[in-house]
């Protein structure tokens, strides 16, 4: 049977956003800050643009995690060109709220709890026995959490083995509780994401399954 029209613009959108989150990752490298951080930073876009280019035909997303996907894949790559610290336009919001730092680095642990809480949604809702309710929301907060704290000990791991040469890749930027900053935004970004877009979220995924895409 021949797809129809909704099921092909549901998978032609998905690449055009892979293609565009792969250009993006590619101009990034043009150039960077640190050739190092660079590589830190966009290596989980590449690893995540090559599990969705090997999943998308058997196992789709939802359009909301997809966008999200790639907006998460332009914070990072855009980190990773300047190293976070220096991003021009977390310059702009400290001037323009006479923050004592760059809040970029913020900005992506906030996408860091935010947007993975839509992805451990996704797949909980589709792969597992949880139904909607207290019981979901407390499990895909608790990945989130786990997630970022788990990159925490990657960033340590990091600092062990390359020294000084991590500095740019850990953007602590002087304060000594910024791992607990990240973490705690990393935090509030899953609790958001789960209490601002979860009707969407199920929107999308009712869509998905009435175009033949749910599992």
């Amino acid at each position: 049977m021949s797809a129809t029209p909704v099921q092909r613009g549901g998978r032609v959108q998905p690449l055009v956003l892979m293609l565009l989150a792969a250009v993006a990752t590619i101009v990034s490298g043009i150039g960077p800050f640190d050739r190092m951080t660079w590589w830190l930073e966009v290596s989980p876009v590449i690893v995540g643009l090559a599990v969705l280019a090997a999943t998308s035909r058997r196992f789709p997303l939802t359009t909301l995690l997809y966008w999200l996907l790639f907006i998460h894949a332009l914070v990072l790559v855009l980190g990773g060109h300047y190293t976070y610290a220096r991003v021009p336009i977390g310059f702009t919001v400290q001037d323009l709220f006479d923050l004592a730092r760059n809040p970029y680095d913020r900005f992506g642990h906030f996408a860091q709890g935010f947007v993975p809480a839509i992805l451990a949604r996704e797949i909980l809702l589709r792969l597992s026995p949880l139904q909607r309710g207290g019981w979901l929301f407390v499990i895909v907060t608790s990945f989130c959490l786990a997630f970022s704290a788990f990159y925490e000990l990657i960033e340590w791991w990091v600092a062990v083995v390359a020294g000084d040469g991590s500095t740019d890749f850990l953007a602590l930027q002087g304060d000594p509780w910024d791992t607990q900053w990240d973490m705690f935004i990393a935090l509030l970004g899953a609790i958001g994401a789960q209490l601002v877009l979860g009707r969407w979220h199920d929107h999308d995924l009712k869509a998905l399954q009435g175009n033949g895409g749910g599992s």
